[in-house]
């Protein structure tokens, strides 16, 4: 796999977020020339007339519709773009259909820009830029947990991560539980260590496949 990359392409419609994904590539990728779209037609007309990207960056939900169809246009076009979503979504409903329109890794835009750039740094050691959470429900698909395979929790632990998942802040969980402000932080570093995750995100998903929520 290609290794260094001199046009970058991001579809995204968040000024903030084209602003970190463009500042990830140029940190993975020193001196490389990105060019960003805000929508779905401004995509397909920005690449029916440039140079073909080596590296793109595209989010599934846009104003004028899905980043798949742009996925799946970029593939068509320019066979040897290396595509990554970069998405809010982690659920199968999106991750699939994006994998299937051509996307060689999905990545989680919750997740801290160093983060981010490790990944994409990750393509020269050949590591397909694929968030934890998202590999997780890749291997799922094909093979479900068991019970037997689910982290094991403290009920405390379990209690703080039934709370963060439903979006409830560290210091309303301190609130609920009858907890300290400063325990609460010890219990969530100790939950993504056992669950192996680096965001609430992700420990969202795993509390979902537990049935916590």
């Amino acid at each position: 796999m290609q290794t260094s990359y001199a046009r970058a392409f991001i579809l995204e419609d968040l000024p903030e977020s084209q602003e970190w994904l463009t500042r990830a590539l140029a940190t993975a990728f020193p001196g490389v020339v990105v060019e960003v779209c805000a929508s779905v037609a401004a995509a397909r007309e920005h690449l029916g007339r440039c140079p073909a990207p080596q590296i793109a960056l595209v989010d599934l939900g846009l104003p004028d519709g899905s980043g798949v169809v742009v996925v799946e246009e970029l593939k068509r076009r320019f066979p040897a773009c290396l595509c990554v979503v970069a998405s809010i979504f982690n659920d199968d409903a999106h991750v699939f259909p994006a994998l299937r329109a051509g996307a060689m890794g999905y990545l989680l835009k919750d997740q801290p820009v160093e983060t981010i750039v490790a990944a994409l740094q990750g393509i020269a050691a050949g590591t397909p830029p694929i968030s934890p959470a998202i590999a997780r429900r890749m291997l799922a698909f094909f093979q479900p947990s068991s019970p037997e395979q689910l982290p094991e929790l403290t009920e405390r632990e379990t209690e703080v991560l039934r709370l963060i998942a439903k979006g409830i802040t560290q210091g309303e969980c301190a609130r609920l539980l009858g907890l300290s402000p400063n325990t609460v932080p010890g219990y969530v570093k100790d939950i993504y260590r056992k669950l192996n995750v680096c965001s609430r995100a992700e420990a969202a998903l795993v509390a979902r496949d537990m049935g916590l929520v």
